[in-house]
Formats: structure tokens, C-alpha cells, sequence
């Protein structure tokens, strides 16, 4: 029987690995080690940036734990979407660090590096030939939409992965992936169940999350003609039909339909059973082919420039009822500040009041303590630097001491607040976007793919 064992050492590259489950994991002899380096998950900088959210310190802990592991056992790395955003250059900044490991520890062998950024005339042309469709919720886009992205990926599918082990890669570095594509790829090429091998990725693409316990952060799965397991690799953890079965809620708008590239998984009649105290069997799952192969696009822009104040409050009038204040003194200062010439359409601004309603927004439910302080938070958003921290100077001096109840001080003494730094406005610079939410139709799942090879000798 066809099987395929796959080592995840970690649900994201950069956010650290543990050398104990490692070593845990090649003790069963995997086939290939599978890490997924990226998300959108930190927002739309990091991507128009072409910038990774961890550091390159953490990167190399990452990559040289793996890498050391795979070829010190003879089989391939695979890295999907590197450094967080996918990027060429993130793929690139990859490759830098994995050559040095190369040379540190005196490895020879091929290294991958599959691109998947693109350039806006390909796209306008995919665009032009009615083959960018938008996924539900996406933005509406135009042509020029392409041009204002600072950068745009494809997602990759499995097809990249299993081209570059084919032509002998021991270290795949890919641009932005699927969560599931690096750990999907060998079991695919492999003959075992396809519907098994991407369920099973999508189990263990955020490590030991599968588990009722996340000590150790690796997983370890085994995909074979007619399922998968899926087991923990840290001593007092386990993989449970409820731990496995409820990871496809994760991040997923249904559990029962996840698509991929290719097609879609099909859930709903998997079958989990336990197997042994650790280990997870699942069964049943299915897999429907697409009729058009289609990669996500992924595109971010600068959409204006930030200013940013804080300010601690402690008086009680204003802890009564945040939003009062924030209502009197946002109507308060916007009539200075259009008094001044600067357009409402230039220019936006909120207030975040941390300690009441900044993360949990909305009404607060009715009998909810007064907080006894707040961290009150002004964003300023302008089209351009300048404009933004003009605005943020306006506040300035109400931001110290404007009164609980404008319309009904009666004399009372101003009240003063306390900025936690000097100066109070703090220009934040560049805020971003995403543009792209899209998928395009291509005719070969390498089309719009790139792939680059070095001997390491």
C-alpha cells in the first residue's frame, strides 16, 4: 500500500520550532518535512512590503532545525510561502539563510526556489480575457487595480512542490502557498488518497492545534490509499476525533467544503477513530477535482498615511461613559479642523478607548462596570504624512484637557489627562490595504510560476 509520512515541525516558520519534537518526529522516519511560513493573518503590510513579521534570527532557528533534520535523514524540506508574505525577495532572504546553513554544517545538494509573485501586465491580460473572478467579499477591482498594488502572489497549489522534488530539489522554497500545499504535495505524488493527503494537511498545517495540547508544536502525519493519521509528537498530548474533527472549523467558513487549487475537499462523511491514546485515523473523506484549475491572488496598496496620539484617563465623569466623550470632542475639534481648509474627504479619524469598548466594539451591555481608567487612542488617516499629523496637532490641546460633558461644564475646572510620551503625535506612516481577493483561471498549474535551481557543491 501506498503511504507517505510527513513530519510539520511547526504551524508557522519563524514562530519557532522545539528541538525535542523534531527529534520525536524523524525517530518515525518521515518522508519529507512540511513547514508553512506564511498568512495573511498579520494584515495587508507585510505583504506590500515584502516584509516577514518574524526575524530573520527566528527564521534561521527555523530553517536549520528543518533543514539539518532533512538531510542528515535524506529527504526533502519543503517551505511554503516564505517569509510570511511569499514574495520574491522573501523567497530569496530564504535561500540567503539556507545556503548559509549549507555551508556552516558542510551539506551539498539542490535547492528549489519557486516564485510566485506577478507582474500587473500579466494579470491585466488575464484580466482582459475575463479570467479574474472575485471571491465573495472580495472589493470591486478595475483594470488599474493591478498597478496600485505595491505587491501582488499567486497562491501556489501542490503541483510546484511535487515539479521541483521531481528534478531532485532537497530544499523547496516556495513564494505564497496554499497552508496545505507543501504538506499535501508528496503523499499526492505518491499515489496515496488525494482527498486523504489534503484533509490531512489541512489537519496539521497549524502544527499541534490539532492536539488537545500544543506543548512542542509539531505533528506528524501519515497519509495512505485509504486515510490519514494523525498524531502529537510531545509526551501527554493527544489527537482525539473531537481535536481533529474540530480543527476544520478553524478559519474555515464550512467545514464540510475547503477548497484548494485543484478542487475541493469533502468532509462531511470523514469518519475519526481512535486508534491508539495519540493517534487519530480518518476515513471517508473525498475530493472534488475543479473543472478549471484556479490560483487566489493576493494584492496589497497604500491607501493614506497614519498619525497616532495616546492618551491615559482616569477622571471618573469620562470613565462613566467614554463614548460621550468621544462624541463631544470628535464633533468639537472636526469644526476647528474644516475651520482650518483641510477637506473631509482627506482626511478620517477615530478613537479606540482601551479598557471599554477598543477591541469588543459596540454597546456595552447595560450594568457593565465603569472602567477606573482608559487608554484612549486617536488614529488620524490622510492622504498623505503631513496632512495626518496636522490634523492629530489639532486635537493636541483638547486631548489634554477636554471635560467629560462639553455643553454642561457649569464653570467646572478643565480635567487634565496624561500622555504617555512626548510628542504626543506620533507619525505612523504608511497604512495599507488589501486590493486582491481574486482567483484566476490558468491553464497549467505552472503558468504563472517561476522556478529557479542551485547545486550547493
Amino acid at each position: 500500500m501506498n503511504s507517505c509520512k510527513i513530519l510539520m515541525p511547526s504551524g508557522g516558520m519563524g514562530a519557532g520550532m522545539v528541538q525535542e519534537a523534531v527529534d520525536n518526529g524523524m525517530a518515525l522516519k518521515p518522508d519529507v518535512i512540511a513547514i508553512d511560513g506564511g498568512s495573511t493573518d498579520s494584515g495587508p503590510a507585510y505583504l506590500a512590503n515584502g516584509m516577514c513579521k518574524y526575524n530573520r534570527a527566528m527564521l534561521k532557528h527555523d530553517l536549520a532545525m528543518a533543514v539539518k533534520a532533512g538531510m542528515k535523514a535524506g529527504i526533502p524540506v519543503f517551505v511554503g510561502s516564505c517569509g510570511t508574505c511569499g514574495t520574491d525577495n522573501m523567497v530569496d532572504e530564504c535561500f540567503d539563510i539556507v545556503t548559509e546553513i549549507f555551508r556552516e554544517e558542510g551539506f551539498k545538494g539542490k535547492i528549489a526556489r519557486i516564485y510566485s509573485q506577478q507582474k500587473p501586465e500579466v494579470l491585466k491580460k488575464k484580466w482582459d480575457e475575463g479570467k479574474i473572478h472575485e471571491l465573495e467579499g472580495a472589493p470591486k477591482i478595475r483594470r488599474e487595480t493591478f498597478d496600485e498594488c505595491a505587491n501582488i502572489v499567486a497562491v501556489l497549489g501542490a503541483e510546484p512542490f511535487i515539479e521541483a522534488y521531481k528534478n531532485g530539489a532537497q530544499v523547496v522554497l516556495a513564494g505564497r502557498a496554499t497552508d496545505t500545499a507543501d504538506i499535501a504535495a508528496l503523499p499526492i505524488y505518491k499515489g496515496c488518497n488525494v482527498a486523504a493527503a489534503w484533509h490531512g494537511a489541512k489537519t496539521v498545517e497549524c502544527g499541534s492545534q490539532c492536539a488537545d495540547r500544543e506543548e512542542g508544536l509539531a505533528a506528524f502525519l501519515t497519509v495512505d490509499e485509504t486515510g490519514f493519521y494523525v498524531r502529537p509528537l510531545m509526551p501527554g498530548a493527544h489527537c482525539t476525533p473531537y481535536t481533529v474533527s474540530a480543527h476544520l472549523l478553524y478559519e474555515n467558513a464550512d467545514p464540510y467544503y475547503l477548497k484548494e487549487p485543484s478542487g475541493a475537499m469533502l468532509t462531511k462523511d470523514a469518519v475519526y477513530t481512535q486508534v491508539d491514546p495519540e493517534t487519530t485515523y480518518v476515513t471517508g473523506s473525498g475530493f472534488e477535482h475543479a473543472e478549471q484549475y484556479t490560483m487566489k491572488l493576493e494584492g496589497a496598496a497604500v491607501v493614506g498615511y497614519q498619525n497616532i496620539s495616546l492618551i491615559g484617563i482616569a477622571n471618573p465623569k469620562v470613565c462613566e461613559n467614554p463614548q460621550k466623550w468621544i462624541t463631544y470632542i470628535s464633533a468639537y475639534v472636526d469644526k476647528y479642523i474644516q475651520k482650518l481648509g483641510f477637506s473631509p474627504d482627506d482626511y478620517s479619524f477615530n478613537f479606540k478607548a482601551y479598557g471599554y469598548n477598543a477591541v469588543l466594539e459596540g454597546p456595552v451591555p447595560e450594568g457593565t462596570p465603569a472602567p477606573r481608567e482608559i487608554g484612549m487612542l486617536l488614529t488620524v488617516t490622510a492622504k498623505t504624512q503631513d496632512l495626518a499629523t496636522q490634523v492629530a496637532k489639532v486635537f493636541n490641546p483638547y486631548l489634554l484637557h477636554f471635560p467629560a460633558d462639553w455643553e454642561h461644564m457649569d464653570g467646572e475646572q478643565l480635567p487634565s489627562y496624561a500622555f504617555p510620551f512626548s510628542p504626543v503625535d506620533c507619525p505612523r506612516g504608511a497604512t495599507y490595504e488589501f486590493k486582491l481577493y481574486h482567483v484566476v483561471d490558468v491553464d497549467d498549474p505552472l503558468e504563472l510560476v517561476r522556478f529557479e535551481y542551485t547545486d550547493i557543491k
